[in-house]
């Protein structure tokens, strides 16, 4: 009896250490993910895929009324069906049957978005403009919340330690105020249950949130899907030496104990490499994976503070990532829609780092079904936190709206710079996403435009609205061939459209930024 208790101790040690080969072995019942579970919100109109657990071979019906399916758990015990479409509903049930019972109650129809990235993205509703008004007026049971804690992992892990709550004065205070002012938009100009899954940790760069799909993507990224395979190929060997260690452990085990003497030491497990909230992979597979397949209509991204001065480097990694994350939500067209950075002090030498992580993220729109909120009206110079998150996830529920939702009427984006032209002494700026004109949106004179000749310097001009379009110039720059619009980390522009947006920073010279102005 004392050997088998030792020995199956060692064999849930390794199927602990093992949990992708071995969490279908090991479970005597039916298991859920967490994500999949009472007062969850599915996502109307699509296939809800639902997965899980079981002994191998078990039969599993899932059933919603009237809407079911069954399958059997293979040989690892993994099992997954998909239902028929669900429209939007309050309050619906679901059970899950195999050699025993779930039953899943209070679960909503609706509309269901994650939102990741750093820590704009994770402030939360009690750090953000006006927290008790907003924690006070949270009483929304048809939205719900699912927070995601923050832990790596250096595997594609299967489990999160999180539920789904109701949205409340209780619940709201920690969860992502942008997040949550996105949502709540969302539910109070569609009339319908919004989920919504936060998973986003402060000061992390984008590469540890990109799946190894998303680097296979992007050729100029083969260097870290490199790294990514090699260094699991390592660690496998690592464990495959251990398993060996441990075998001869329990023989030694087995021994000590049946002489009466103590056990040997047990021996150390290697830590893996990319377990961390900096390695490439570490965060997709410690926050997100979980989540896979879950449905979802789209992501919100606000995150580039931590891969500042990388330029258009940063355009590839954010294809990756979009990549990515569609290629494991198999969703192509995954909605993502992402926030274009507040204008702030950074330290270091160069002024226009930030203004190079602009141009990468407006380069980004580029990518089908994408967006972008622009901020550099609501933005605080010394904070690197602007606490208006209201307005930043209004600015994204826009696009969401007009592109999703069939709100075709809508103004969704600022001015977005579409061409040139040089006339005589001056260029003429042409935008989209200016029908009905543009203003400035202090009522003042337009600020932040440079102009400069062939001699790439670079002078203040001035900047007159001329419908739709703008007319730059300088007196000190007779032959102008280039213009700049707020590209400058601290740039607060006041040029906007009728609807009150504001126009992101752009240059239509492709120069080299070492500083060449007066």
């Amino acid at each position: 009896m004392h050997r088998s208790v030792c020995r199956s101790a060692v064999v849930l040690f390794l199927a602990l250490v093992w949990s992708l080969q071995q969490v279908g072995s090991v479970r005597a019942e039916v298991a859920l993910p967490e994500v999949i579970g009472d007062n969850m919100v599915l996502q109307a109109g699509v296939p809800p895929t639902i997965w899980g657990w079981a002994d191998p071979g078990e039969a599993v019906t899932v059933s919603v009324g009237d809407n079911k399916a069954t399958t059997k758990a293979d040989d690892a015990g993994d099992w997954r069906v998909q239902l028929q479409p669900v429209a939007a509903a309050d309050a619906v049930e679901m059970t899950v049957q195999g050699t025993n019972t779930i039953t899943l109650k209070n679960i909503l129809v609706g509309e269901v978005w994650v939102g990741s990235g750093q820590s704009n993205m994770q402030w939360s509703v009690k750090q953000s403009q006006d927290p008790d008004a907003e924690i006070a007026a949270a009483k929304y049971p048809k939205i719900r919340l699912f927070l995601v804690p923050l832990v790596p992992s250096g595997t594609p892990s299967l489990h999160v330690n999180a539920r789904w709550v109701e949205c409340s004065p209780e619940t709201v205070s920690g969860f992502s105020a942008v997040l949550y002012f996105f949502g709540r938009e969302l539910h109070k100009e569609l009339n319908v249950p919004v989920g919504l899954i936060a998973t986003s940790w402060g000061g992390t760069r984008i590469e540890p949130w990109i799946p190894p799909a998303g680097f296979e993507s992007e050729p100029e990224l083969a260097s870290t899907l490199e790294q990514v395979k090699s260094t699991n190929l390592q660690f496998n060997k690592q464990m495959l030496s251990q398993v060996k260690q441990l075998k001869q452990w329990l023989a030694v085990a087995e021994s000590a104990q049946a002489a009466g003497k103590p056990f040997p030491n047990f021996p150390t497990m290697p830590a893996h490499p990319l377990n961390s909230n900096g390695a490439p992979t570490g965060l997709y597979n410690g926050m997100v994976h979980a989540l896979v397949p879950f449905a979802v209509k789209g992501a919100i991204w606000y995150q580039g503070e931590s891969n500042n001065g990388e330029g258009m480097k940063y355009h590839t990694k954010m294809k990756a990532l979009i990549a990515g994350w569609r290629k494991v939500w198999n969703n192509p067209d995954l909605a993502f829609y992402y926030v274009q950075l507040a204008p702030y002090k950074y330290g270091g030498p160069s002024e226009t780092n930030l203004a190079e992580i602009w141009e990468a993220q407006t380069a980004t729109l580029a990518v089908p079904h994408t967006g972008m909120a622009v901020t550099t009206d609501i933005g605080a110079i010394g904070d690197i936190h602007p606490r208006n998150k209201q307005e930043v996830g209004r600015r994204l529920a826009l696009w969401a709206l007009a592109h999703d939702y069939g709100k075709k009427d809508l103004v969704y984006s600022g001015p977005l710079f579409e061409s040139h032209a040089v006339e005589l002494d001056q260029i003429r700026i042409k935008f989209k996403h200016a029908a009905g004109g543009l203003k400035s949106l202090d009522g003042k004179a337009l600020t932040w435009f440079t102009i400069a000749g062939d001699d790439k310097k670079f002078y203040p001009a001035t900047a007159t609205i001329d419908g739709e379009t703008v007319l730059v110039g300088s007196a000190k720059v007779i032959s102008p061939t280039q213009v700049r619009f707020g590209f400058n980390q601290i740039a607060e522009p006041n040029l906007g459209n009728k609807a009150g947006l504001p126009a992101s920073p752009f240059r239509t010279d492709s120069w080299s930024l070492t500083p060449t102005g007066p």
